[in-house]
């Protein structure tokens, strides 16, 4: 599996995760859901490459790759030769008073971590896959 369709990232700084509310459009995945920064690939950019220019495109950041430190490969449920990649990385405060959201989503937050991850409104295999990285890692408690 050397394909992959898109990228998501948790993006933590302390107890908070980044996230945002998902348009409440009829035909979108999850409508009105919170969601974390990625998306589709383009061309043919790395995963890395996808996720950071997704960050810029919907928060106005512009990272280095060394702010992602984990990152583990999942089968899309659409195609199972297709990969999805899951990214864990680090927010200072200056990143997040540098944010400036995009014009995808109505809204944005740091969100406590717990709170997202028991949120009936949170995508749900995205929550699976942040508490993964936590329990893995104890990337939480840095």
């Amino acid at each position: 599996m050397t394909d992959f369709h898109g990228c998501k990232g948790a993006f933590l700084c302390g107890d908070r995760v980044l996230c945002y509310l998902r348009d409440d459009k009829p035909g979108i995945p999850f409508p009105g859901h919170w969601d974390l920064p990625g998306g589709g690939r383009e061309g043919s950019e790395s995963p890395t490459a996808c996720l950071l220019r997704e960050m810029e495109e919907e928060f106005g950041l512009r990272l280095p790759a060394d702010r992602l430190v984990w990152q583990r490969g999942y089968e899309w449920s659409q195609d199972p030769n297709v990969m999805l990649w899951f990214f864990g990385g680090f927010l200072t405060p200056r990143d997040i008073a540098d944010i400036r959201f995009g014009d995808e989503g109505q809204a944005w937050q740091m969100m406590p971590i717990a709170q997202f991850l028991t949120h009936e409104m949170a995508v749900p295999h995205l929550k699976v896959r942040l508490a993964i990285w936590l329990r893995e890692t104890g990337a939480a408690e840095r």
